[in-house]
């Protein structure tokens, strides 16, 4: 053996080294990467053909071998690593020659380009990518982090560290809205380092935290990242789980698990919530203990005052806390009392089927006890049990089609059960109502009359629902009778809109913070999957971006404006009316309602198109497609170049080397506490596209195929690739902070700000590790 080391081993050897000078090279990544992967196989090739790379493989045919199988062993199972005594023999690394080698590889990256790029099942989620990307360079070119520094320096400057905690509050807001690393540290590094240099602040803390905060779009949904982790999670981890039940002796995954194993980029976002928000308070919270260890490297700036009314301390309570809570209160206290609620009274036209055992107990004896092993010996008789109990009563019954009477009866039941409040109407006259206490609270002294007209029709509604909507009124009947109560209350609301521009802070945070809302309140409340929730962020954006403009231009947005409500208006008619205008009976309010929607749609779709050509005469948007362009380009090429360097691993061995090497340990933490220094230390050298793409599919069958929550691997995972954009020489962000550092800002300086930062990712990575409830727990909460 060459050097003394497997062939293998060499093999892995020489693709690094290719890669790592490919990147280096200066070439670009997206085809480095495909590069590397084809001289690696050239030098592999020809070190194989000259007999120099020799692999000693299992002789399976040994009686040591046949034994292990004997004792009930998997093949898979099985690995020099586990037991380094089994006989070897030796083999080239491509026993039939490098041509054939290069023929499937040839052959398998056409396939897999077809399954992953081109029309795979994954395609979809893959399109979210060039959504998201071209909602966060349309924020970003519409210059929203300019009036939010300056916002947030207002407000949180007086206080020690302040303009660093302000830079992690807009590095967090950027995060959920534009989700773009390198503009928002180019951005942030523009306007907050000169205010924060000329004030005294350190140059380490205010580099480390400009730096730092910039990453939080990695790990903050809408995020890239996920999306990107998010297809290859679901993959991987159905794949491993089922290899793992066939390790087991079970059939299937479902079987073995008693559940499917799946995992979505929904609920990826869903479990990323929390994590997000916990490293930004970790970044704030080190800033201000910084300032009060050492104040004189990061003094309290007092700013010039907002603009807004000065709000005495009662009203700010009474309107902003007392009142909100209020309502808020009460309209969870009616659900818990059932005053309020669903009020549909549709009935399923086939029967329930009679529920299933926990666990399927019709397996073999290997894996019962697997199952026994994994689930416990309670769960495993209270399967049992109910299968017997299923069994004595001749069966599981299915489900049958209802009779009209049937059908009738179960109408009747639920209408009887109904609340008096539609829990929808509820929700949405709060939030006019929370619009309307707002906008008291910022201005208590201007005119409150047209406040208590719009509170009175708030008021008015819930009367209205409670006496006169039924579980039986139609959509067209529900809308009328709501006519005037809404009317006073949307008269109520735009004069509340304009008391709530005259506070700086809700009229900066305020427009993009309902893009926010709309774009994940879809995904994290289930509603829609991330791609038509991108689709949404980026016409918005694009609406909001073409709205800033025209501002500027001293011109009404107000047909952007109207676009907003026409988009609104076309969402409340497709939710709530039957638009299927090809049945037999269309009622006239579904061909109102249809004339309607499709009205709104045009009006929409022309307002798009029109903001669309305020931001190209003004010369935003050509950069915008061709940033665009560029970054989803690059994203999808380098898709493309690891799955070549991928299949050059697998040809020789690499793949299933290396998950031989990570299953020979016992203990799965000691594994994956393994894979994650590994990245941890490639992310000083690599980006995480490349990690995700060439490291992920190589250990992801090991890691995702044990006991762990493939959420809380995968978040994880993106945690720890955050530190990729952190860390010397090649972290990403500290190219981007330098290129916009003023001169006296050394590299040495940016290198020491960013080092308590890395730690701090480190103690978010070890709080993940000992507290797993804070991913776990709110895709638990929230519907998938």
């Amino acid at each position: 053996m060459l050097f003394g080391l497997d062939g293998v081993e060499i093999g892995l050897i020489i693709v690094f080294l290719c890669l790592f000078g490919a990147i280096l090279s200066g070439f670009p990544v997206a085809f480095a990467i495909a590069g590397a992967g084809v001289i690696s196989f050239a030098i592999i090739a020809g070190l194989d053909s000259a007999g120099l790379l020799i692999h000693q493989a299992v002789d399976t045919g040994s009686a040591a071998y046949n034994a292990l199988i004997a004792k009930g062993l998997h093949p898979d199972a099985i690995s020099v690593f586990r037991y380094p005594d089994l006989p070897r023999y030796d083999t080239p690394l491509f026993p039939q020659g490098w041509e054939v080698a290069m023929d499937r590889n040839i052959s398998f990256v056409v396939n897999r380009m077809n399954e992953r790029v081109l029309a795979g099942q994954g395609i979809e989620t893959l399109l979210a990518v060039l959504m998201f990307v071209l909602m966060g360079i349309t924020l970003e070119r519409s210059k929203i982090a300019n009036e939010l520094l300056t916002t947030m320096a207002r407000v949180f400057g007086p206080l020690p560290g302040g303009l660093a905690v302000s830079v992690v509050v807009v590095g967090a807001f950027l995060a959920a809205s534009t989700g773009i690393v390198g503009a928002t540290v180019v951005t942030m590094g523009l306007l907050s380092l000169p205010t924060m240099l000329r004030n005294k602040y350190s140059p380490e803390l205010a580099t480390g935290v400009i730096a730092a905060s910039g990453t939080l779009g990695q790990i903050i949904p809408p995020s890239i990242v996920i999306v990107l982790l998010g297809t290859l999670a679901g993959d991987l981890y159905s794949a491993a789980q089922e290899n793992r039940a066939q390790l087991a002796g079970c059939s299937d995954a479902l079987t073995y698990l008693g559940e499917a194993a799946v995992v979505s980029v929904g609920t990826l976002f869903q479990a990323a919530i929390l994590p997000g928000i916990m490293l930004a308070f970790l970044y704030g919270a080190f800033a201000f203990v910084y300032a009060l260890v050492k104040p004189h490297k990061a003094p309290p700036v007092a700013f010039g005052a907002s603009s807004g009314e000065a709000v005495p301390r009662r009203e700010t309570l009474t309107w902003f806390l007392f009142v909100p809570l209020a309502m808020i209160g009460g309209a969870v206290l009616a659900g818990y009392l059932n005053i309020a609620g669903s009020q549909s009274v549709t009935v399923d036209s086939y029967s329930d089927s009679s529920p299933a055992a926990v666990l399927r107990t019709n397996v073999s004896d290997q894996c019962r006890e697997s199952m026994i092993d994994l689930h416990g010996q309670e769960k495993w008789d209270l399967a049992v049990a109910q299968q017997q109990a299923i069994e004595a009563a001749g069966g599981a019954v299915a489900s049958k089609k209802l009779t009209e009477e049937e059908i009738a009866g179960a109408r009747a039941d639920k209408i009887a059960a109904a609340p008096v409040i539609s829990s929808g109407i509820l929700t949405a006259f709060v939030l006019l109502g929370l619009v309307l206490s707002v906008a008291r609270g910022v201005s208590p002294s201007s005119d409150p009359r047209p406040l208590l007209i719009g509170a009175a029709g708030v008021a008015l509604a819930l009367v209205v629902d409670a006496l006169f909507i039924t579980p039986l009124s139609s959509p067209g009947q529900t809308y009328m009778r709501l006519a005037i109560p809404l009317a006073m209350t949307l008269y109520g609301c735009r004069y509340a809109m304009g008391l709530l521009g005259r506070n700086e802070l809700l009229r900066v945070v305020f427009p993009p913070l309902v893009l926010i809302v709309a774009v994940l309140g879809s995904i994290l409340g289930g509603i829609t999957n991330p791609t038509p929730a991108a689709a949404l962020g980026a016409g918005g954006a694009i609406m909001l971006a073409a709205f800033r403009k025209l501002q500027e231009e001293n011109k009404s947005g107000r047909l952007i404006l109207w676009t907003a409500l026409a988009i609104v208006i076309m969402i409340l008619a497709g939710t709530n009316f039957d638009l299927r205008i090809n049945r037999a009976d269309v009622p006239f309010e579904d061909w109102v309602a249809f004339i309607i929607a499709q009205g709104a749609y045009h009006f929409a779709m022309f307002g798009i198109l029109y903001g669309c050509w305020v931001l190209w005469r003004s010369a935003v948007l050509p950069p915008i497609v061709r940033e665009t362009a560029k970054v989803t380009s690059m994203v999808f090429t380098i898709l493309i170049g690891s799955q070549l360097l991928n299949l050059v691993v697998i040809s020789f061995g690499g793949e299933h080397y290396i998950q031989q090497f990570l299953r020979s340990f016992d203990n799965e933490l000691t594994v994956f506490l393994i894979v994650m220094l590994v990245l941890f230390l490639l992310g000083f050298v690599l980006d995480f596209l490349e990690i995700i793409y060439i490291v992920i599919p190589i250990v992801g069958p090991v890691i995702y195929g044990g006991t762990f929550d493939p959420k809380w691997v995968t978040i994880m995972i993106a945690v720890n690739l955050q530190t990729s954009f952190l860390t010397p020489p090649f972290g990403f962000a500290l190219f981007y902070l330098r290129g916009v550092a003023p001169a006296e800002v050394t590299t040495g300086q940016i290198y020491r700000g960013i080092i308590p930062f890395v730690l701090i990712q480190m103690a978010g990575l070890a709080i993940l590790w000992f507290f797993p409830a804070i991913v776990t727990i709110v895709p638990n909460l929230l519907p998938n």
